[in-house]
């Protein structure tokens, strides 16, 4: 039994049934016929047994007739961390997958993000993105935005309003020469971005945090970068990018920065890859933005260590990962994407070897499908192809994808404290799941163990098996719009 060891807790409410999710020892953990109590800030009070109801009930003060029972074919598992997704890219989800990553950028992306100075344009996109996203089971989302610094606070509201936990990035870019007019200078990046940062921190939105956000290395000078860099190790923010995704961008890559080693350690140089030692560095902001009053107070709302979460990495050796793990970086793997734009398969056997911490993104709309499902479906795949093409590879199980899919995802983007199972003192971020809906997309043919009913949701479910949704204790799926 795990509990928070406080009789005067004031409990909100108690759930029965089964749990399933993962620890550090194991991929995935059953606990039937349990009780989790949620207290009134929203985390988990306790855990225990069914048999011990009434001792529970004395002991937090819940009446236990009030308990919430779950059905035969449902159980709660956490809500699943998407660790990379851009939101502006949601109003062409679907379409558009017909191009390689360097023209898609430019033929398809840029046009489309150059929308979003549009706020009503904006506020219609990213409310749906977020509602789409939490119906299907998405808790935490690591947004890009776009280099709109209005719209991108605009997306940070949105997600607070539903109830979503999130990380939101105004995109840096100082240079892009496939499509001139989206794109900064890099004095307007630093700028906006250290605006975006303040105005969002001074929110104070409880789930809601900034995310520093250079696009990738082809779009940034080093001068840029080597600020933003400056910025988030001096202010503890995290950070997103991405690495490494696509050949011809790796190549290029080589060309526009002749002095460095690798993608890799491009970042490394500009401080950009995490750090964890030096995260410790006290607050403070650097020139040339010393016209803005200082962060520090509204410092109580930045998280206490920064963490960088670079998208793909389908090519990066193993010197690369190597530099990963000692840094503390992280990868999102995204499989759709990868495959849909036909940039490479990320062999995530090869990253868990080496001690990288990974968690799954959608990639949206290069991974064409907004589901941490969908992520978890094509990353068993990839790992199969990758098995198909040498058979000495070990395949990636159900499990182990699972655990990506939560736990992973909340250490990639150190919030592992906060979210990403069930233990006592997190946030209770949730899925309660029917895998027999009515009107679902599974057939049950006879009574299940919970583990193939966990993977026939995986495999086979959507949202219409996720019944309700819950964000730090408070159930957002049914809206409640706000």
């Amino acid at each position: 039994m795990q509990t928070s060891e406080k009789s005067d807790t004031d409990i909100r409410f108690v759930c029965r049934g089964t749990f399933v999710h993962s620890t550090a020892e194991e991929a995935l953990q059953i606990l039937e016929d349990a009780l989790l109590g949620v207290d009134s800030k929203g985390k988990i009070a306790f855990i225990g047994e069914g048999k011990d109801l009434q001792k529970l009930s004395e002991s937090f003060g819940f009446c236990s007739s009030a308990v919430t029972q779950l059905r035969q074919h449902e159980f709660f598992m956490p809500g699943m961390i998407d660790t990379h997704i851009h939101a502006p890219q949601y109003s062409y989800a679907g379409t558009a997958l017909d191009m390689p990553l360097l023209q898609w950028l430019n033929t398809y992306t840029f046009p489309v993000e150059s929308r979003f100075q549009d706020i009503e344009f904006a506020k219609k996109v990213y409310t749906q993105v977020v509602k789409r996203t939490l119906r299907n089971g998405t808790t935490t989302a690591c947004y890009f935005a776009t280099i709109h610094t209005d719209a991108s606070l605009l997306l940070g509201q949105i997600a607070n309003d539903f109830g979503q936990r999130a990380l939101v990035g105004k995109v840096c870019m100082d240079r892009n020469d496939g499509v001139k007019y989206y794109r900064e200078t890099s004095e307007e990046s630093q700028e906006e971005t250290y605006r975006f940062i303040k105005e969002l921190l001074n929110k104070k939105y409880p789930l809601v945090k900034p995310v520093v956000t250079p696009r990738f290395a082809p779009s940034c000078t080093e001068t840029l970068l080597a600020k933003l860099g400056e910025m988030a190790k001096n202010n503890k923010l995290h950070i997103q990018s991405h690495i490494s995704e696509n050949l011809k961008e790796v190549e290029w890559v080589k060309e526009l920065f002749p002095n460095s080693e690798s993608y890799t350690d491009i970042y490394h140089k500009c401080n950009l890859l995490t750090d964890k030692v030096r995260a410790q560095s006290r607050l403070r902001f650097t020139k040339p933005l010393v016209k803005c009053e200082c962060l520090h107070k509204i410092r109580q709302t930045v998280p206490d260590a920064l963490q960088t979460i670079m998208a793909h990495g389908c090519h990066l050796s193993d010197e690369e990962l190597v530099l990963f793990r000692k840094t503390g970086a992280a990868l999102s793997h995204c499989p759709n994407s990868n495959i849909s734009l036909c940039s490479g398969v990320l062999n995530v056997r090869n990253v868990l070897n080496h001690k990288v911490k990974l968690g799954l993104g959608t990639d949206v709309a290069g991974g064409y499908s907004p589901s941490i499902l969908d992520a978890v479906r094509r990353a068993l795949d990839s790992s199969k192809v990758l098995t198909i093409q040498d058979p000495e590879h070990k395949t990636l199980s159900f499990e182990e994808v699972f655990r990506l899919a939560t736990l992973g995802g909340s250490q990639a983007l150190s919030l592992d404290e906060r979210t990403g199972n069930f233990k006592v003192g997190k946030d209770f971020d949730a899925l309660r799941v029917n895998v027999a809906a009515p009107g679902g997309p599974i057939d049950l043919i006879q009574s299940e163990k919970p583990q193939i009913l966990l993977e026939k949701f995986l495999n086979l479910g959507d949202d219409r098996n996720i019944v309700e949704v819950f964000v730090a204790g408070k159930k957002v799926v049914p809206f409640s719009e706000p």
